[in-house]
């Protein structure tokens, strides 16, 4: 087990499902802490058995994780739950409005039992007339604005990840150390929310700023006025496509130098990006010219060595056999404690003291864990095996 990571001796509760407060825990149990994932008996967390899109969700989310399988609605079950929140630093969930606190765990009754502990709760609403609504990650798309930036005019489309729950468990991580650092000082815990729709609203901010800015409406970003010239998908000699981004002046002279085309370099009407902006019309057609006639590696060889941005256009299973990916760290073989398939998947994408954060536990079969935390709680021989079963 690797030690001296920076939450090395926190320990997490975890009441979650599917994927926003899952991600939540993954942060925190990636940076050290103990996560232990709370299961009810018999059949476990419902999101093991998703299919179609969800069917990775699981796996992806739950490494470095703990899981003990038990019956919250039984008294045994009740009192180790008791026992666990009690020695918790902090306690996550991400059910539906009201679940918890008819369980008996809700923030009242777990603070009277912890005053220090940090309780939170991610869900799909943060305070307001919405909080009481169920919500997914595609509804606060529709309504926050980001499917309809996403497709063209007329058909909303949402994005082709879970955004807001991935990103609502990461602000949900953020809260809790923050909560974590100010206890140092107040000796006390707090309660402390996270939610999908006013994620959502601050991944469409910036479009709600061009609004103020320029007075008009943002048109959805396959019909938007890009921000920059050369910013496009081109069509390569080999019939592959390639993105291509030009977005300073000092990269457009490298560009026209590199393609011999002093005659666009010295052109006073395309000398500044605004200008070349509104010349998109007959200066894209034209770069499409220029790059047709290289095939996708020539192209890429070519901004790779002068330093531009570009990029191939790849599917998520290109990535598992991606260099970058597999040279840095960056992936961790997780087995899925369903069916036993393993795969390399992203790890937490940041690098403290020059290093990738490892991968301590796979993904936890039901209730693996469950006799050594029973353990560790104080229960011993017979009792234990009575509440394992």
């Amino acid at each position: 087990m690797t030690t001296n990571l920076p939450l090395d001796g926190i320990r997490v509760v975890e009441f979650t499902h599917m994927v926003m407060g899952p991600t939540c825990g993954m942060v925190l149990a990636d940076l050290g802490a103990d996560v232990i994932k709370v299961e009810p008996t018999p059949k476990g967390d419902n999101t093991r058995r998703l299919v179609g899109a969800g069917a990775g969700f699981f796996m992806n989310f739950n490494r470095n994780k703990r899981s003990i399988a038990l019956d919250l609605k039984s008294a045994a079950g009740k009192e180790v739950v008791t026992r666990l929140v009690a020695s918790a630093d902090v306690v996550t969930e991400n059910f539906r409005p009201g679940a918890m606190d008819g369980l008996g765990l809700g923030y009242d009754d777990v603070s009277r039992l912890n005053p220090k502990v940090i309780y939170a709760s991610l869900k799909g609403f943060l305070a307001g007339p919405y909080e009481h609504r169920a919500a997914l990650d595609e509804i606060v798309q529709m309504m926050g604005g980001l499917a309809y930036m996403t497709g063209p005019e007329g058909r909303p489309l949402r994005a082709g990840s879970s955004v807001n729950d991935i990103m609502g468990g990461m602000f949900g991580a953020i809260a809790i150390l923050a909560a974590l650092n100010q206890r140092r000082d107040t000796g006390k815990g707090q309660y402390v929310k996270s939610a999908l729709f006013e994620n959502c609203a601050l991944l469409v901010g910036q479009h709600m700023a061009q609004q103020a800015v320029t007075g008009k409406a943002p048109a959805p970003m396959p019909n938007r006025i890009s921000p920059w010239a050369v910013y496009d998908l081109f069509d390569t000699k080999d019939g592959e496509k390639l993105f291509i981004g030009v977005v300073t002046d000092a990269q457009w002279k490298l560009f026209c130098e590199e393609f011999r085309r002093p005659d666009l370099q010295n052109d006073p009407g395309l000398a500044t990006n605004g200008q070349r902006v509104h010349a998109r019309e007959k200066m894209i057609p034209e770069i499409q010219k220029m790059v047709v006639v290289y095939t996708r590696a020539e192209l890429m060889a070519i901004f790779e060595r002068i330093g531009l941005p570009f990029a191939p256009i790849t599917k998520p299973a290109d990535l598992f056999d991606d260099p970058h990916l597999n040279a840095s760290g960056a992936m961790v073989e997780l087995t899925n404690p369903e069916n036993g398939a393993k795969a390399s998947l992203p790890g937490l994408p940041v690098e403290m003291d020059g290093r990738r954060l490892p991968l301590r536990r796979d993904v936890p079969k039901l209730g693996e864990h469950t006799r050594e935390i029973l353990a560790e709680l104080g229960y011993a021989g017979d009792e234990i095996e009575r509440i394992a079963g």
